[in-house]
């Protein structure tokens, strides 16, 4: 390989480093440090101290796990998460691919329809809330419309129906930002496919499950584990729609169970240590989707 040849190579890659180097820096900053401060903190006896001042923090091992652990609000918290996604994720993958099939579709008033989704997703989330609480609260006007049907105890303190709202929310709020992911996918599929499959007589229906849906399989890869760490980490809306998880701990999440052990009980180390745990637990649904999905890309592959 001539010199000329070698030093064109290298001075592409310095090029390519110098342009990754900021991105690096920024993964670096925003998720490493922060993640292994967590580790640390979590396997210390650790205060809260005054800037420069010295305190001792004591290695304590997997007390601090084994603490958090202990408490039946944590287990209780992981299975509401868990009831969170099965309702939020396949509400968003649905929902989403069909609004944005639908909006693809308009001829008319194009910008309105595509703005109104959107607009919840940019709304302050105290805003969305307050109007969720007035639908849903005690005197709200669904029990009012609902009358003698409406459940009781009502919506946000019924713990079976708090979680199954918080739900809703989060999947109506968010949604306008998965839409725009999906319809970005939904514009580059050609329409010389829906044009054959319309002149071998496949409907609407047909033509939706046999091109939308597989020409959209990696937005949805994408979307899923999306909605999967947006709803690991949820804690807005139990803390302020329910009153911090209630009633009962029905609507306690692992994030707000950090919150209340780490700030308002001065137990950092026990909050770092469930932390961690809700990493993992996101790591862990987001590797069993992954093989599910890769099983039955499997299964199509060999159908095919």
């Amino acid at each position: 390989m001539s010199r000329a040849k070698r030093g064109g190579r290298r001075s592409k890659t310095l090029v390519g480093l110098w342009l990754v180097a900021p991105y690096a820096a920024y993964l670096i900053v925003v998720y490493a440090v922060p993640i292994i401060q967590g580790v640390r903190i979590s396997v210390l006896d650790y205060v809260y101290a005054a800037p420069g001042a010295s305190v001792p923090q004591p290695f304590v091992g997997l007390k601090n796990y084994r603490a958090a652990w202990s408490n039946p609000q944590l287990r209780r918290s992981f299975l509401n998460i868990g009831e969170f996604l099965v309702i939020n994720v396949p509400l968003t993958v649905i929902l989403g691919m069909t609004l944005a099939a639908v909006l693809a579709k308009l001829t008319r008033m194009k910008a309105f329809f595509r703005s109104a989704f959107f607009v919840p997703y940019v709304t302050a989330s105290i805003a969305v809330i307050g109007v969720w609480y007035f639908l849903f609260s005690q005197s709200g006007l669904i029990n009012h419309v609902l009358g003698g049907l409406a459940p009781n105890p009502s919506w946000l303190v019924n713990s079976k129906l708090a979680m199954v709202v918080i739900a809703l929310e989060v999947t109506w709020k968010q949604l306008g930002f998965y839409v725009l992911l999906y319809l970005a996918g939904v514009l580059l599929i050609p329409d010389s496919l829906y044009e054959a499959a319309s002149i071998d007589g496949a409907g609407v229906v047909r033509q939706f499950r046999s091109i939308t849906v597989p020409a959209l399989r990696n937005i949805t890869i994408l979307v899923t584990t999306l909605a999967l760490i947006v709803g690991a980490n949820l804690f807005t809306e139990p803390y302020l729609l329910t009153g911090g998880g209630g009633p009962n701990g029905a609507t306690m999440s692992p994030a707000l169970l950090i919150y209340q052990d780490g700030v308002e009980q001065g137990k950092p180390g026990v909050g770092a240590a469930i932390g961690i745990m809700l990493t993992l637990f996101v790591l862990l649904v987001a590797g069993l989707g992954a093989g599910a999905r890769r099983l039955a890309q499997s299964r199509e592959g060999e159908r095919a």
